[in-house]
């Protein structure tokens, strides 16, 4: 047999007031899933690197035009007439103190000045086409996982259609027949309405799929069967019971959409469907750099670089978005 420990009377006697009062015990304190997500995001040091230069990257769309010198200022002086490029600078690109990135070849406009510029348009076509794809691709796809049936079936064949649609032909021959204007819009107000309805109304079935998608899962929670036997009617189960849990979706879709819409952008202006010259964007400008690359690699280099850290700082922040919002991570 063993000894029966002993336990004083004061210790063995609990209190039931001072144990629900949490005397002599640390308080604990509860957290919102947005604190939770916080809380990960910044134990996430890649995706927060992704968030800052996110950041800069719209600082300087905003602000930066203000700051740099006219990206249609032409400097003659800094070109090489016999090689038709800039005749000083680390490998003749024109890089000095008054042109931090070179200036151009032929024409000699500052290269600074036209990426921050080309930044602008860029990221205004990006996000806009963005919040066209998020609206109609939230709205078709919560009503067709909500309702299902016909209406599930005629939206996901239009999701189908939609995503084999030849977009570029598309943007190609829609900016030919509206060249002169349309709509009450023409120049280059009619070119950046033209990518942003191109772009945000053929690629909504890719969110969209994702909303259907989570909608089937939690329709068929017990907060939506509580809302029915209430009484609540569809759209109020729709945009009040099912939208606010599909935020987190939705936002972290959105991120990821984001630089897929500015490639696109880049390659329509690549294409020529973009800006009209001599508005600057990046993808004109790998456009004006095929022909002399060989002669000044560092035209086409300083454009694609710029493509290449927005596209990545995007993304990396949509991957650490998508794990600091999944409920299943620890």
């Amino acid at each position: 047999m063993t000894t029966p420990i002993e336990v004083s009377g004061s210790e063995s006697e609990a209190q039931p007031e001072a144990v629900l009062a949490g005397v002599g015990a640390k308080q604990i304190q509860g957290r919102s899933l947005g604190q939770i997500a916080w809380l990960r995001l910044r134990r996430d040091k890649v995706a927060l690197t992704g968030g800052v230069i996110v950041v800069l990257l719209i600082v300087v769309a905003i602000v930066g035009p203000f700051l740099v010198q006219s990206p249609l200022t032409y400097h003659q002086d800094l070109i090489d007439p016999t090689f038709n490029r800039p005749n000083s600078g680390i490998w003749h690109t024109g890089i000095s103190g008054d042109h931090w990135l070179g200036v151009e070849p032929g024409t000699g406009r500052d290269m600074l000045a036209r990426i921050v510029h080309g930044a602008r348009i860029s990221l205004l076509v990006a996000f806009l086409a963005t919040l066209l794809s998020v609206v109609i691709g939230v709205v078709l796809g919560i009503t067709a996982g909500y309702f299902g049936r016909w209406v599930d079936t005629v939206i996901s064949r239009a999701m189908d259609a939609f995503l084999a649609f030849p977009l570029l032909l598309f943007a190609i021959a829609l900016v030919g027949v509206v060249s002169d204007g349309a709509f009450g819009l023409k120049g280059n107000g009619l070119r950046v309405s033209v990518l942003v309805f191109v772009i945000g109304f053929f690629n909504w079935p890719y969110i969209g799929r994702v909303i259907r998608g989570q909608t089937l899962s939690l329709r068929e929670r017990e907060f939506v069967d509580a809302a029915r036997s209430l009484g609540a009617r569809n759209g109020y189960i729709l945009f009040k019971e099912l939208l606010p849990n599909l935020v987190a979706p939705i936002l972290v879709y959105s991120t990821l959409l984001i630089p897929t819409n500015i490639l696109f952008e880049a390659a329509l202006s690549f294409l020529g469907v973009g800006v009209i010259p001599p508005t600057p964007s990046w993808g004109g400008m790998l456009t004006l750099a095929v022909p002399i690359y060989s002669s000044d690699p560092m035209y086409m280099i300083v454009p694609g670089l710029a493509i290449f850290i927005t596209v990545l700082a995007f993304n990396l922040l949509g991957d650490g978005l998508r794990d600091a919002l999944d409920p299943r991570a620890k």
